[in-house]
């Protein structure tokens, strides 16, 4: 019978791609996590991982469990947290995904807030380069709560936070009006993000509205970092306007038609108590800001 300490086994050796440094992470020895994995592997029906020279990889039958096991286990903290905040004894821990630039932008007045409010409470944020990422966290029960882009499909409650205004970050001598076409940017050269990042979509699709693609001279994992690279006069960047920094030296422009896209906040079909707090501290400190 597969058990809970089986799949922490599991996912830890994945994890550390060792036997060796996952023994020592969960302060068992060796031989007793390797029975275990065996264990777990004479249950699952054959061989979960390939252990070699100096690495362990999944198999086909260990990629096709790793989800399923980390679901469980995040299900079962979960449930342990439920319990203790039931007979209150102690105040729990919330779990908040978020794209990237959420946190750079409307989380920090929020988890202040939230902070202030609730002291006791521990906040573990996981932040995400793309929706698809936040939303097959939520999905996989790895969180309480997800902020970015609203979905198209979701179960659970789903609340819109308001408009996320996206801007052009530019050097500080840059000759374009505070206003500016985005079709009158087309033969510059622009501050992209990387693939992986979702704000390389809301760039694409803006430009090709704007009937262009954009020339990338660099592309950047980090949304934070692109207004700076901007700024040194690498290219344009578009930008979320909560990224941009205090006291940036650059200039910030406003597109025309403006650029936009609702964010939300949503969880997991029956929130508990905690988390709805969360929720509408998320909800009042984004109406008190005018929007997200």
């Amino acid at each position: 019978m597969t058990t809970l300490r089986q799949l922490e086994y599991l996912v830890t050796v994945v994890d550390t791609g060792s036997f060796t440094r996952a023994a020592e992470l969960l302060h068992v020895s060796q031989p007793a996590l390797s029975h275990q994995v065996r264990a777990l592997e004479r249950d699952a029906g054959g061989p979960l991982l390939e252990r070699l020279p100096r690495a362990v990889r999944l198999t086909p039958m260990g990629r096709a469990m790793l989800p399923h096991a980390r679901a469980a286990l995040a299900d079962a903290e979960r449930a342990r947290t439920a319990a203790r905040r039931a007979v209150g004894l102690d105040g729990g821990e919330i779990q908040v995904a978020a794209v990237y630039s959420i946190t750079l932008g409307i989380l920090l007045p929020v988890l202040r807030s939230w902070h202030e409010r609730h002291p006791q409470v521990r906040v573990r944020l996981m932040e995400f380069p793309h929706t698809d990422a936040l939303l097959a966290a939520m999905a996989a029960g790895r969180a309480d709560l997800a902020v970015g882009p609203a979905p198209r499909e979701w179960d659970g409650p789903v609340r819109e936070l308001g408009e996320e205004e996206f801007v052009l970050a530019v050097p500080a001598d840059d000759p374009a009006p505070d206003r500016v076409p985005l079709a009158d940017l087309a033969d510059r050269s622009w501050v992209h993000y990387a693939p992986g990042n979702g704000l390389a979509e809301v760039v694409d699709r803006a430009c090709a509205a704007a009937g262009f693609r954009p020339r990338a001279a660099v592309r950047t994992e980090q949304t934070a970092a692109a207004p700076l690279l901007a700024a040194t006069g690498l290219g344009t960047a578009l930008v979320p306007e909560s990224v941009v920094p205090s006291g940036f030296a650059g200039r910030v422009l406003h597109p025309e038609p403006p650029v936009r896209r609702m964010l939300a906040a949503y969880t997991r079909p029956h929130p508990d108590p905690l988390t709805t707090a969360f929720l509408d501290t998320l909800a009042r400190c984004a109406q008190a800001g005018g929007g997200a």
